[in-house]
């Protein structure tokens, strides 16, 4: 979800996770948020909110390029190229039907895979409000104690 100008846009409390012109100059801070790790990104006059983790195989979305697919702008996982619209979290792919002459790919969307948060700004400081909207989204798996478990242990291996 794009940025707000300002205020809560729920009932959920918002966090402060930095100041507006902080993040603005460095483009990207990851944060952790009431128990989530959250990356904040500031991109073409918006900041946006979302998972740190790619919801395919745990990507560190930090280190993702910013591209346009389809009219959207989306995080690119820097491990699998996996393509993630900043607005929705919806997984974009190209699809092309064989039977097409000649092939033409289109894009569709895999529905929503990474946990999108709201982000508002507030007297030159930045908040976000966490996405707690029921049912599971792929990208929670890497907000679990299992998987942190995992990963301070040494059971996963952080590609690249």
């Amino acid at each position: 979800m794009s940025s707000h100008d300002q205020g809560e846009t729920s009932s959920n409390p918002s966090y402060l996770v930095g100041k507006r012109d902080d993040i603005i100059q460095a483009k990207r801070v990851t944060k952790f948020v009431n128990g989530r790790d959250v990356l904040v990104l500031y991109h073409q006059g918006e900041f946006h909110a979302l998972d740190m983790r790619c919801y395919h195989s745990g990507g560190p979305l930090v280190k993702g390029d910013i591209e346009e697919f389809n009219g959207q702008m989306c995080i690119v996982c820097p491990w699998h190229k996996y393509k993630i619209t900043l607005a929705e979290g919806e997984g974009l792919y190209q699809a092309v039907d064989p039977n097409m002459k000649p092939p033409k790919p289109v894009w569709c969307s895999k529905g929503i895979k990474q946990r999108i948060h709201t982000v508002s700004v507030s007297n030159g400081d930045v908040f976000v409000t966490l996405n707690d909207s029921p049912g599971a989204i792929d990208s929670d798996y890497y907000q679990t104690q299992k998987y942190r478990d995992k990963l301070a242990k040494g059971e996963i291996k952080e590609e690249k």
